[in-house]
């Protein structure tokens, strides 16, 4: 993983270079408050993956402009605005290893923070006077929305489904790589074909990037994971090694299950025994599965693409998915 890590990083330097740049140039934030909060969330070390993957969308669909740096903030700015909104709402304690927002500045103040970031990757999709460019962003932001409030309406929810669940992520995150890729289509002006290839390649990494996410909840190590260890669960989120699991659980071993996921002050060893009676029902193999599953179709998708070294970035970005660690 390490080496696939460090070959991605050699071959996309150069872009995630102008995008740290881009994002800092057009933070552009009326008051040193905002900026204070936006930059502890956009500068802790994220990947920059949702606006690494605008860029190399629309070089391999044959774009030759010169916006897609500033273009490509919007998707980091989003994925922000989400962070500090749901560490407020999730009671979050750390993000990206370090204390979340809202710990060292007011809940209304991240929440407007997060508001202003919204509201400026809508100035900046305006910038490019295409009205179907603006109307995906102005999508992506509600659809957004709308899964982290099913999210919250089935909040601790045992009896949530998988197709629910995949709603739910679709929504809330797979819709951000979804949009962030068709939209690099449509700056480029390319085919139909194009545009639906490389939509699809960013909706099924997108469902693959949250379903290794969820996973990652089910880890001892809370410095590789960036937040503490069962955090999500703790927050009442039913992800789907969970959702596979009870299903698959007989009687006795699904009240053991439902008992540690209600309680959000389960102990380090009932946490322990939820992994062993996950990895017993096939919750962790499941999950896993349908990640590897997802990836291959993002793959294939690209085969649309003529061979290039953009194309293969692409397919390594979907490798790594896969084995990422935080």
């Amino acid at each position: 993983m390490k080496d696939l890590k460090q070959e991605l990083l050699s071959m996309v330097g150069d872009d995630l270079a102008e995008i740290e740049v881009a994002l800092k140039d057009n933070l552009n934030p009326y008051l040193d408050l905002v900026s204070d909060v936006a930059k502890h969330i956009l500068f802790a070390g994220g990947k920059r993956l949702r606006p690494l993957l605008m860029v190399l969308s629309a070089r391999v669909c044959g774009y030759k402009g010169g916006y897609d740096k500033v273009f490509s903030t919007i998707f980091e700015y989003l994925h922000a605005a989400t962070l500090l909104h749901d560490d407020v709402i999730d009671g979050a304690q750390l993000r990206r290893g370090r204390p979340v927002a809202n710990s060292l500045w007011k809940n209304s103040s991240v929440v407007l923070t997060g508001d202003f970031l919204l509201a400026r990757g809508l100035s900046i999709a305006a910038a490019t006077k295409k009205p179907s460019i603006i109307k995906i962003v102005a999508e992506i932001t509600e659809s957004m929305s709308q899964g982290e409030i099913e999210q919250l309406l089935r909040k601790g929810d045992v009896s949530i489904t998988e197709e629910e669940y995949r709603k739910v992520i679709w929504r809330k995150t797979a819709v951000l790589f979804h949009g962030a890729c068709k939209i690099s289509a449509r700056l480029a002006n390319s085919s139909k074909r194009e545009e639906n290839a490389i939509s699809n390649y960013g909706k099924n990494l997108g469902l693959a990037f949250q379903m290794v996410d969820d996973l990652l909840d089910y880890t001892l190590d809370t410095k590789a994971l960036g937040k503490g260890v069962g955090a999500d669960l703790k927050e009442g989120k039913v992800t789907l090694p969970v959702i596979y699991a009870l299903k698959q659980a007989d009687s006795k071993d699904r009240l053991k299950m439902e008992s540690i996921i209600k309680n959000k002050k389960f102990s380090g060893s009932n946490f322990k025994l939820l992994i062993t009676l996950l990895e017993k029902y096939g919750g962790i193999s499941y999950t896993d599965q349908c990640a590897k599953d997802h990836v291959k179709q993002a793959k294939d998708s690209l085969l649309v693409f003529k061979p290039s070294k953009t194309r293969d970035i692409l397919e390594f970005i979907a490798d790594y998915t896969l084995l990422r660690k935080s």
